[in-house]
């Protein structure tokens, strides 16, 4: 004969019940206690075109309560604090943080979240190309110089908030070392910019190509004369000192073809009457070199009249 409907199965309900009464006897013996945690701020629905200034915090205090138990067992990522962006627009905005935007497991609650309010500064977020500069380190081997810095992609664009990005001239890359390098030195190296507030808008390396090339040499020519020049009638000049060392630079095919009695040393008198002048002496070379310097560079030049 089948047991009446309220006895039906009564084993098992019987069963049920005291799985309930242990379950209620073990959560009623917990203690209810509070904690305070530092968990993670996540923002959401951040609007299209802007851009957040400045480091945003990425934690906030908060503090829970719930049984013992409960509290014990949280883990990273439990309890997220999250913040709602979809009303943003430029400028400084504060937005409240509330218990109600932390998301918790079941049977905790939060008490409190420090700090109750942020401020944040928003701004148009802007491109713009900006030229690809290496960064060297070392130098080459004794009598060798850096030539021309190729870049391959020479530019690259930036993105990130419109006054930082107004402040941005290059990107940099990583450094390259040229230390007693002899000859052209190439690498692949990362690009990126010394402010943190801006970016590449697409992520990528640089083909950077360093030439190497024999560093110019110097030659000294002595005691070249110094021509006085354009002296007016009736006068008479004294240079000191008379001759002036000087100091060629160029290539070393260059430099060992120029000719002592190529190089001439002037001082130009046009204009000037009787006195004592200090003056500029002017030098001329051949083509293949270049005046390094002229020892000394001026002379002191005293003029009397020819009637003296």
């Amino acid at each position: 004969m089948k047991a009446p409907w309220p006895f039906g199965h009564l084993g098992l309900k019987v069963l049920s019940v005291a799985f309930a009464v242990l379950l209620w006897l073990f959560v009623s013996g917990d203690d209810t206690v509070e904690r305070g945690l530092r968990v993670p701020l996540e923002f959401q629905q951040f609007p299209g075109g802007l851009e957040m200034m400045g480091e945003a915090p990425s934690l906030v205090d908060v503090r829970l309560r719930g049984a013992s138990s409960a509290l014990s067992r949280l883990g990273p990522g439990d309890i997220v604090a999250q913040l709602d962006l979809k009303s943003a627009v430029v400028g400084r905005r504060l937005f409240q943080i509330t218990p109600e935007q932390v998301r918790t497991p079941f049977g905790v609650q939060v008490v409190q979240v420090t700090p109750p309010s942020i401020a944040l500064v928003f701004e148009p977020q802007v491109t713009k190309q900006v030229p690809v500069a290496a960064s060297l380190e070392g130098d080459p081997a004794p009598g060798f110089v850096v030539g021309q810095i190729l870049a391959a992609p020479a530019s690259v664009e930036v993105v990130g908030p419109q006054s930082a990005v107004a402040r941005v001239t290059e990107a940099v890359t990583e450094a390259i070392s040229l230390a007693g390098a002899r000859a052209t030195v190439s690498d692949t190296v990362s690009v990126g910019f010394i402010d943190p507030a801006v970016r590449l808008k697409t992520p990528r390396l640089a083909q950077i190509s360093v030439e190497i090339v024999p560093g110019p040499v110097e030659r000294t020519v002595r005691e070249r004369p110094v021509h006085l020049m354009n002296l007016g009638a009736n006068l008479v000049v004294r240079a000191v000192p008379s001759s002036v060392d000087v100091v060629v630079r160029g290539s070393r095919d260059g430099v060992n073809r120029v000719d002592g009695a190529s190089v001439t040393a002037s001082v130009d008198l046009a204009g000037l009457g009787a006195g004592s002048y200090t003056l500029p002496v002017r030098v001329e070379t051949p083509p293949r070199a270049g005046v390094a310097r002229i020892l000394p560079a001026t002379v002191q030049v005293s003029i009397t009249s020819g009637k003296d």
